[in-house]
């Protein structure tokens, strides 16, 4: 650079800089406090000195001033730029939005996958019923191996219901349940992550969930102890059969969108699905939470038929008042 480039630096560089030590200033308040925290001129002198820097930063690189001086400008200008347009909310209230309007709405959106969803493993849990009465041999072929074990056809009827009212913490339903939670887990990963597949995948896992489900109820209810196992249930039940329907429609959401992009391309309709779906795929890992410490707990301390069916289901209706209450506009 010569002599006259380096005067020209030098006095571009002393026309502005008091505007950008004022600039840097307010960005680092910005940065500490947020800018919620800052006062109306303060914010309004951020936004204007931010516009004049990067005027400045064009005119540096059209008239190739020192590269000290350039890289000043663009390090100033990106962190103004985060100040001014990036998000300003912190975790804390971003979660409490999508509590409070994001997922609700997101679940009435997309009520329809959802129903499709809650009818697939409705259907499996029908036909695993159904095929159980008619040949009680199907209940190994519908049961994984190692829940079988001696609750099978054979087993008898008081020790099904020993397990059932049973405390101890190693019995069959102990088994049963802890295995159920995370075979549900992995259920409901695999429903929405393959629903994008043309939905088949989604469908196929969730009607495979409601046939053991089925032949499970079908054994108990063969023996007279079916609303015992209801009961047992719906403590955990009732949260996280749902969670894996949701997380099944949030999957065919995907996947419709794949198979019925519409006018848009399948990349633009896939992005715009995977908004709400997305939103599900959390819903129903925040239930697949709550479900497990039901289960962990109630489980236990709760005997009573009557009282394991009124906090299963009454969870139940908390949720559904979540999804349909929740984010609706005030006018």
């Amino acid at each position: 650079m010569d002599t006259q480039d380096l005067m020209r630096s030098a006095r571009f560089r002393k026309e502005r800089e008091a505007d950008w030590q004022r600039l840097e200033t307010l960005v680092r308040k910005a940065e500490g406090q947020g800018l919620q925290h800052m006062e109306f001129a303060e914010t309004r002198d951020l936004a204007s000195l931010y516009r004049q820097a990067t005027t400045s930063l064009a005119i540096a690189r059209e008239i190739s001033l020192d590269k000290a001086l350039l890289g000043y400008l663009e390090a100033l200008t990106a962190r103004a730029y985060l100040c001014v347009y990036a998000p300003q909310e912190r975790l804390g209230g971003l979660l409490e939005h999508f509590l409070r309007e994001g997922a609700p709405r997101a679940m009435r959106r997309s009520w329809f996958y959802i129903l499709i969803g809650f009818l697939c493993m409705a259907l499996g849990a029908l036909t695993g019923y159904l095929l159980y009465f008619e040949n009680n041999d199907w209940f190994y072929v519908m049961m994984p191996a190692e829940l079988a074990g001696n609750r099978g056809p054979d087993a008898t009827t008081e020790s099904l219901r020993s397990v059932i009212y049973g405390t101890d913490q190693a019995s069959g339903l102990g088994a049963f349940a802890t295995y159920l939670f995370s075979h549900n887990t992995r259920i409901a990963i695999f429903v929405f992550g393959l629903g994008v597949f043309a939905c088949a995948p989604a469908v196929l896992l969730t009607f495979y969930n409601g046939l053991s489900l089925g032949a499970f109820l079908a054994l108990h209810v063969d023996r007279g102890l079916g609303l015992d196992l209801v009961g047992w249930l719906s403590i955990h039940g009732v949260t996280e059969i749902s969670a894996i329907c949701i997380a099944c429609g949030g999957g065919l959401q995907l996947g419709a969108a794949v198979l019925f992009p519409g006018d848009r391309s399948r990349s633009v309709a896939l992005r715009e699905a995977g908004r709400d779906a997305v939103k599900l795929a959390i819903v129903a890992a925040i239930m697949l939470v709550a479900a497990a410490l039901l289960e962990g707990f109630g489980r236990q301390l709760v005997q009573s038929l009557d009282a394991r069916l009124i906090i299963g289901w009454g969870i139940g209706a908390l949720w559904l008042s979540w999804f349909q209450l929740g984010g609706r506009s005030r006018r």
